[in-house]
C-alpha cells in the first residue's frame, strides 16, 4: 500500500510538472484556459466545467465552458469577486446546475477568476486528494492566466501607442494652425483644406450640433436637402464612424445625397458635430488610415470650435459682470449712506450680498422732527431678480411714507403693491417700525420677517406682531401694529436669515440661539460696536465656507 501511495504521488507530481510546462509554454489566454479545463477533465473524470475571469470592474465574466447545453454564460451571476464565498445567487446557480466544485483562481495580485467543475462521470464525490491536486494546478494556472492577461494588455497598449504616435506625427502642424483660430468659419475652412482637398472629394459638409441645433459651417450640398435629410438621423446618437454600407442601411436619405462617410466630432464622448464626405473623385475607398486621419482633424477642429464658443461666452460674461458691478454700485447707493442723528436712539447697520447684487434691504427715513422710520426686508431668491424686487420695495416705501398713513394701513398698501408687481412666486419678509424721538415709543409691524430681538435687562422679547409676508396675495386680513414704550439701554436687533442660517464648513448653521447669545453678551456696547461684534462672530463661524445668502443686520439702541 505504501508503494502504491508513492506511485500515485509520483504520477501526480509528474502530471503537475507536465501541466506547468505546457500551460506556461504559451502566453495565449485561450490556450491556458483550455489546458486547465482539459487537465481537470482528464484527472477528475468529469465532462463539465466553466471558467470565469474577473473583469476590470471586479465582476465575474464567463470565458470558457464545456459540457453544458444552452447559454450557460447567461445564467452565471455577474457578482463581485469578493462575494464568491457568500453570494446566495451563486449558491443557487451551483445547485441548479449540479456543480460540486467552485474554486477561486488566485494569483499574487488577488483573485483572477473562478473554476466550476461538474460531477464525476462515476458519480463518486471528489476526494481530499482531488481537492489538493486541484488546488495545486489552480495555483499554477492562475499565474499563467495572469501573465497571459498582462501580455494581451501590453500588446493592445503597444498597438494603440504606435497608432497614436503616427497620428500625432502627421497632425502636429495642423494642431498649431487650429490652436490660433477663434472663428468658426475659419476653422471650417481649415477642415476643408486639410481633409476635403487631400481626399479629393466633390461633396462634403461640416456641421456642428449644440443644444440639438444643427449649424452648417461649410457644405457642397444643397442646404435645404441636407437639413431635411439630417432632421431624422439623430445627430447626437452618432457616436462612431459610419461607412458607406452603414449609411445606406440606416440613413438612406443621407446616402441618397451622395454621402459615403460620416465622422463624428466629439468632446468627452459627446457629439458636437459631423464631417460628411461623399465619394472620392479617384473612386478609391476610404482606408482605415484615411478615417483615422480625418477623425483626428475633426477632433482638433471641434476643440477649436469649442474654444471659439468659450471665448465668445467669456466676452459676454465679462460684459454681464461689468453690468452687474454697475448694478451693485447702484444698489449700494439705494441703501442709506448715513443715519439721521437722534437724541434718544443710536442706529447702526451692516449688509453683505452673497452675489454681486442681492435681495436684502434696510432703510432709515426721517419722517418729521420727532419720528424716524426704519425697515429691514429679505426678498426670496438671489441675484438680479431679487435686487429688482428690492428696488421696487424701496420705491414703494418712499412713496408710502409721504402719505403719512398709520403704519398698519401703510403695510396693507405696500403688500398690495408688491403683490401686484411681483410674479413667479416671489415674496418678501419685511419688518418696519417708527421711533418717536421725544416719547421713545416704538410702533412696528412684522410682515413675516424673522422677529427682531428686543433686549431689556438681560432678557429677550421677540417682536412678532403684524401679519403675513409681503407679495403672496392682496391684503385680506389687515396687518396689526404694536406700540412699545422703550426704556434707556433697550436694544433692538434686526437681522435677515442670512445670519442665522449661515453655515460653517461642516454645514452647521449659525442659529438663532447663537445670535441671541452674542446679542445679550454685548448688549451694553454702542450700536455700531454691537453690529461689529455680531458680524465678526458670523465671519469667524463661517470661515472657509461659501455662503449662499445675503447677510444684513440693523441695530437700534435707546440712549
Amino acid at each position: 500500500m505504501k508503494l502504491s501511495g508513492n506511485n500515485t504521488a509520483l504520477r501526480n507530481f509528474s502530471a503537475l510538472v507536465d501541466f506547468s510546462n505546457l500551460i506556461n509554454s504559451s502566453l495565449d489566454l485561450d490556450f491556458a484556459l483550455n489546458n486547465l479545463m482539459l487537465t481537470c477533465f482528464g484527472k477528475f473524470h468529469t465532462t463539465k466545467g466553466i471558467v470565469c475571469l474577473v473583469d476590470e470592474n471586479g465582476l465575474l465574466q464567463h470565458k470558457i465552458s464545456k459540457g453544458y447545453l444552452g447559454e450557460i454564460a447567461e445564467k452565471i451571476p455577474a457578482i463581485n469577486a469578493s462575494e464568491i464565498d457568500t453570494c446566495e445567487v451563486l449558491k443557487k446557480f451551483k445547485e441548479e446546475n449540479n456543480i460540486p466544485i467552485c474554486k477561486k483562481l488566485i494569483s499574487t495580485s488577488g483573485i483572477v477568476g473562478v473554476i466550476f467543475l461538474g460531477e464525476k462521470i462515476t458519480k463518486l464525490p471528489y476526494e481530499k486528494e482531488d481537492h489538493e491536486f486541484l488546488t495545486t494546478i489552480i495555483n499554477i494556472a492562475s499565474s499563467a492566466i495572469e501573465n497571459s492577461q498582462i501580455v494581451a494588455k501590453l500588446k493592445t497598449a503597444n498597438r494603440n501607442l504606435d497608432g497614436k504616435v503616427n497620428q500625432l506625427s502627421s497632425l502636429f502642424d495642423l494642431s498649431k494652425e487650429f490652436s490660433g483660430i477663434l472663428e468658426e468659419n475659419m476653422i471650417s475652412k481649415m477642415v476643408v483644406f486639410s481633409v476635403i482637398g487631400q481626399m479629393m472629394v466633390s461633396k462634403y459638409a461640416v456641421l456642428t450640433c449644440y443644444d440639438d441645433e444643427i449649424s452648417i459651417l461649410d457644405s457642397k450640398i444643397n442646404n435645404d436637402d441636407l437639413t431635411k435629410a439630417l432632421s431624422g438621423c439623430g445627430l447626437k446618437n452618432i457616436s462612431s464612424t459610419l461607412t458607406k454600407t452603414e449609411i445606406e442601411k440606416n440613413n438612406k436619405e443621407i446616402f441618397d445625397l451622395g454621402i459615403e462617410l460620416i465622422i463624428p466630432m466629439q468632446i468627452k464622448g459627446e457629439n458636437k458635430g459631423l464631417i460628411l464626405l461623399g465619394k472620392r473623385i479617384s473612386g478609391a475607398e476610404y482606408s482605415n488610415s484615411d478615417i483615422e486621419y480625418i477623425s483626428s482633424v475633426g477632433s482638433l477642429a471641434i476643440i477649436s470650435i469649442e474654444n471659439a464658443k468659450l471665448f465668445k461666452e467669456r466676452l459676454e460674461k465679462e460684459k454681464i459682470e461689468k453690468d452687474l458691478e454697475l448694478a451693485k454700485n447702484i444698489q449700494k447707493n439705494l441703501l442709506p449712506k448715513k443715519f439721521p442723528k437722534l437724541n434718544s436712539f443710536e442706529i447702526s447697520a451692516f449688509n453683505e450680498t452673497a452675489r454681486q447684487v442681492g435681495g436684502d434691504y434696510y432703510d432709515v427715513v426721517k419722517l418729521d422732527k420727532n419720528r424716524t422710520l426704519f425697515a429691514i426686508g429679505d426678498v426670496s431668491g438671489k441675484g438680479v431678480q431679487a435686487a429688482l424686487i428690492m428696488a421696487n420695495v424701496q420705491a414703494f416705501l418712499k412713496s408710502i411714507c409721504k402719505q403719512n398713513l398709520p403704519l398698519d394701513k401703510s403695510t396693507d398698501l405696500i403688500n398690495d403693491l408688491v403683490s401686484e408687481n411681483t410674479s413667479g412666486g416671489g415674496f418678501i419678509t419685511f419688518f418696519w417700525g417708527i421711533l418717536n424721538d421725544e416719547t421713545k415709543e416704538l410702533t412696528y409691524v412684522n410682515a413675516g420677517h424673522n422677529p427682531p430681538l428686543l433686549i431689556r435687562h438681560g432678557e429677550i422679547t421677540k417682536l412678532k406682531k403684524g401679519g403675513m409676508i409681503l407679495g403672496v396675495m392682496e391684503t385680506l386680513v389687515p396687518y396689526e401694529a404694536e406700540i412699545i414704550q422703550l426704556e434707556k439701554d433697550d436694544v433692538i436687533v434686526l437681522f435677515t436669515d442670512g445670519i442665522t442660517e449661515a453655515m460653517d464648513t461642516e454645514m452647521v448653521e449659525f442659529s438663532d440661539e447663537r445670535l441671541e447669545e452674542i446679542s445679550l453678551k454685548y448688549a451694553s456696547l454702542p450700536a455700531y460696536e454691537l453690529t461689529s461684534k455680531i458680524m465678526e462672530d458670523v465671519k469667524v463661524f463661517t470661515s472657509g465656507a461659501e455662503q449662499s445668502d445675503d447677510i444684513t443686520s440693523l441695530i437700534v439702541k435707546v440712549k
